[in-house]
Formats: C-alpha cells, structure tokens, sequence
C-alpha cells in the first residue's frame, strides 16, 4: 500500500531537470520510485537514536558520467544523497558500494561532523543485473557531503 501511495502521490519521481539532464548523458540504468530504507545509530544534536530505521522512496540512476540518487519524502522534492562522477577522485567519509542488490551508503557520521556519532546507512533496494552492474566503471565510491547531509538524513533541523 505505502508504494501505491508513493507512486500516487510521486513522491520518489525524479524532478524533471534532473531527468533532463541524465537522459542527455547516456542512461545506463534509470529507476523511480526505489524504497530506501535508512538507519541510524548515534546522535547529533536534535536526535538520539539506538537503531532508527525509516522507509524513503527515491530515484537511482546510472549514466556514462555519473551515479544519482535521490531521497524524497514529500512530491516534487527530492534531495540528493549521491550526485557523483565515475570520474571523480576517491575522498571523503562516505563510501557507496553497488552490488545486485542496489546501491548501499554508509558514513560514520563523526568524520563530517565531530558533534555527532555514530552510523548512518542508505540502501537503495533496487535489484540491478549483471548486465548493469558490468556496463559500470565503478562498484565503490567515496566522496564527501556537508554536515547539513547528516542532519537531512536523520530528520533534525541543521544548525551550524
């Protein structure tokens, strides 16, 4: 029923310049409407937490240039958790691994922001085939975020 309402509501949909933009790379895979499930142990200011574990919907896309994911929870909205190019020199905190499964995101929230502790994870459960995962120039990722990210992700307010 959440994903009828989802797909009813859009929320999950790529915004349209988005699309326009990937589709103008050289779509490798496109999916909407992906569930994300996150979950967080630690805290930040704002947020204690044991083991949150939330459903998200989202966009997970695939070009010749780079990875896209998207997070949405109302429609018209999504924000991006991993915008990167196959291209771009490994750095940061945050790795992003693909596998058949999807795509798995996962940070130790204390190397962006020494306010916090703790893990946070993204799974996009998108099944990929092999076919997909070989057209890929990269399994693995590491990049940076803000410390903004962290507090989007666990649903608190960014004070900086």
């Amino acid at each position: 029923m959440a994903v009828f309402l989802r797909k009813m509501l859009r929320i999950g949909k790529l915004p349209g310049e988005l699309r326009d933009a990937v589709e103008a790379e050289g779509i490798i895979h496109f999916a909407e409407y992906v569930p994300v499930t996150r979950r967080f142990s630690g805290k930040v200011p704002g947020k204690r937490s044991v083991g949150s574990v939330a459903s998200f919907s989202g966009s997970l896309v695939f070009t010749s240039q780079r990875v896209l994911g998207t997070l949405s929870t109302v429609p018209k909205l999504a924000g991006r958790a991993i915008d990167l190019r196959w291209d771009a020199p490994p750095s940061g905190p945050v790795i992003a691994d693909i596998s058949s499964a999807g795509l798995v995101i996962n940070l130790d929230v204390a190397q962006v922001d020494p306010r916090c502790s703790g893990q946070l994870s993204l799974h996009y459960k998108e099944p990929l085939s092999d076919d997909v995962l070989a057209r890929l120039p990269r399994r693995s990722l590491t990049y940076d975020v803000p410390p903004e990210f962290i507090f989007r992700a666990v649903g608190v307010p960014y004070h900086p």
